[in-house]
């Protein structure tokens, strides 16, 4: 398939010659890519479809985050096309917790995190699947080549997410960044089967912003000129890694929208929140100098899930320990990294930050060796409970080509674990994610 746009679709409807993108085609078709003058009309002229994007800055931006639609149940009913039309949430057994869930759950009120029984009384007749981290992660894999052919300026921020510079890449597809983003989600559908939601701006805070304002299958341009007006009113909670505690902390300041934040000198701000203080003042004017890095380095990858109910119970404690284990190793074997250092995150109820390490005698991906590792930081401090939140991470982060090689004098089993949790991932890839599965994931 040729990555450039047939000639016939950059022409617009009164079939000027496509060079003049800026002044006459802001507008396209998502589904055939056909751009349009500034008088697009509602559907697409050539195959019909309604869905039109215009926007006056449309072929001027090159920021783009990506994110999938319910990335896993999205893959779950790939794989069982009898799952289409029906409420899935992927996650453990009744006593277990919700990993993710796909839009028909969600309206239903189930969210991430929230207990599975809780969850199965908003949607009875919802379809509970075990996660299979081995094949999301493989799915990635797809879904990142296709966004390779596009610009080397790629900065993933997950397995189903990841922002994308197109700066530079219109003389080299023949088509400005608005319409090749269009056509690589046009892709993930009909060659990996799997939807994403475009956000289009001109910085990263924006960008992320705008991939959430219409999901699923959404893609929404949030221009410099509307900018501060778009802002305006809007909570602050909408800010990247602003959660219920950072927003409780900011309202008790009467922080509660981007307006508020425009009332605050910088130098008040700092002195008030710190560093943080200085990322809001300048957010708040939508201001993100950060560029997007394909080189940047992986310091770490963890996981980390914030529990509706605080809560002490150990077995419940565990399964997280284990799912979110699982998580991090699938991340670590989707970059070919491995890490030496395994690392413990605790939030009690009266929000106290407990984190444990440990150093590793060699580095791990191995989903088992994590959660061992996890498993023995959290007895050290399991009586500190209950806790609201709870996360897994890996770090001291290098190439897994000699990771899980020296073993383990006191732990002379742990070679054979690592062999049967590789023997599982392809077990699981080749017969289907219920072929194998631990006890300790019903949790």
């Amino acid at each position: 398939m040729s990555y450039l746009i047939a000639k016939k679709n950059l022409v617009n409807v009164a079939g000027t010659p496509c060079g003049a993108y800026h002044s006459i085609m802001p507008a396209i078709c998502r589904d055939c890519l056909t751009t349009y003058s500034a008088q697009e009309p509602r559907r697409c002229v050539d195959c019909g479809s309604p869905r039109m994007l215009a926007h006056p800055e449309l072929f001027d931006l090159s920021v783009a985050h990506m994110d999938c639609d319910a990335f896993y149940a999205s893959v779950e009913k790939r794989d069982n096309p009898e799952l289409a039309d029906k409420p899935v949430i992927i996650g453990g057994g009744r006593r277990g917790v919700v990993s993710t869930a796909c839009y028909i759950a969600r309206i239903r009120g189930v969210r991430s995190a929230m207990p599975m029984f809780k969850a199965l009384k908003l949607c009875p007749d919802a379809v509970v699947v075990r996660g299979r981290m081995d094949v999301y992660a493989d799915v990635s894999k797809q879904i990142r080549a296709l966004m390779e052919e596009l610009t080397p300026a790629i900065e993933p921020l997950s397995l189903d997410e990841a922002f994308l510079d197109m700066s530079g890449t219109h003389k080299l597809h023949g088509a400005p960044p608005a319409v090749m983003l269009a056509r690589l989600v046009k892709r993930m559908r009909e060659e990996i089967g799997i939807t994403g939601s475009i956000g289009l701006s001109h910085n990263k805070f924006l960008a992320k912003v705008a991939s959430d304002l219409d999901k699923p299958q959404g893609f929404s341009v949030i221009g410099k000129a509307e900018t501060m007006t778009f802002l305006k009113d809007k909570p602050v909670g909408m800010i990247w890694g602003v959660g219920p505690s950072a927003r409780a902390t900011l309202e008790q300041a009467g922080i509660h929208t981007f307006t508020d934040l425009l009332r605050w000198e910088e130098k008040d701000l700092i002195l008030r929140f710190g560093s943080i203080g200085e990322r809001l003042w300048h957010l708040a004017r939508g201001d993100d100098k950060r560029a997007v890095s394909a080189h940047r380095p992986i310091k770490s990858i963890s996981n980390e899930t914030t529990f509706n109910e605080d809560t002490a119970a150990v077995d419940l404690l565990d399964g997280h320990l284990w799912r979110l284990s699982e998580k991090v190793s699938a991340r670590a074997k989707a970059r070919e990294l491995a890490g030496t250092v395994v690392t413990l995150k605790l939030k009690t109820a009266k929000f106290k930050t407990l984190s444990k390490r440990i150093t590793l005698t060699d580095s791990t991906q191995i989903a088992d060796r994590i959660y061992r590792h996890a498993r023995q930081l959290f007895d050290q401090v399991s009586t500190q409970g209950p806790f609201r939140l709870i996360g897994v991470g890996l770090s001291d982060l290098g190439p897994s080509s000699v990771a899980d090689s020296a073993g383990d004098l006191l732990d002379p089993d742990a070679p054979k674990r690592a062999a049967a949790e590789r023997a599982t991932d392809a077990i699981r890839e080749r017969f289907g994610k219920d072929a194998i599965m631990k006890g300790r994931a019903l949790r």
